[in-house]
């Protein structure tokens, strides 16, 4: 018997993923172009999520953001009202209710110096007068400023709200538990 050349059997191999090898220039030139195309669709597939996965991180950020920029913004009905007006170097505050004696409750909060601190005040936040509101209450405050631009910020609270001369801004609260929660001018 003479012996027969021995010929490739090209058959995919088990799990194999894409084209067999090419026996002729016209498959060749298949594979090729597929192997072009398949390279774009999978640049356009990923610049896609790219693209669409920021943007639905964006909207899935927005929808409650918008929900709390409009609740904060809201101010409907409340007790009691504080006006806050600041000054260079201290505040104002006047309260919307007359004393029993018939007075208003109106008074300025001075930063008490750090030569009179005593110990466990905090140095730049600790007042001579501080504003007392009280617990579950609906309170609203009317900041203004009457010199230069400040910002009344109560971290705490999350209030944060610029004070500007002529210029009067609103923000309501409900402080849910007691406790002292300090406030600054936050404006440089």
């Amino acid at each position: 018997m003479l012996p027969m050349p021995s010929l490739s059997c090209d058959v995919p191999y088990p799990w194999q993923i894409g084209f067999q090898d090419g026996a002729t220039p016209t498959f060749e030139g298949i594979v090729e172009l597929h192997d072009t195309i398949f390279f774009y669709l999978v640049v356009i597939s990923f610049l896609l999520v790219w693209t669409i996965t920021p943007a639905l991180v964006l909207i899935a950020i927005a929808f409650p953001s918008f929900k709390l920029l409009y609740l904060m913004d809201e101010v409907i009905s409340p007790t009691m009202t504080v006006k806050v007006a600041g000054h260079q170097w201290y505040w104002s505050q006047s309260f919307d209710f007359i004393t029993a004696d018939g007075e208003s409750v109106e008074f300025d909060s001075y930063m008490v110096p750090e030569s009179d601190l005593t110990q466990g005040q905090l140095r730049l936040l600790e007042v001579d007068n501080r504003v007392v509101v009280p617990v579950d209450t609906h309170i609203r405050f009317i900041v203004t400023g009457q010199d230069v631009i400040h910002d009344w910020a109560v971290p705490a609270l999350g209030l944060k709200m610029d004070a500007v001369p002529g210029r009067l801004n609103q923000t309501s609260i409900i402080v849910q538990r007691p406790g002292v929660y300090y406030g600054q001018c936050s404006e440089i």
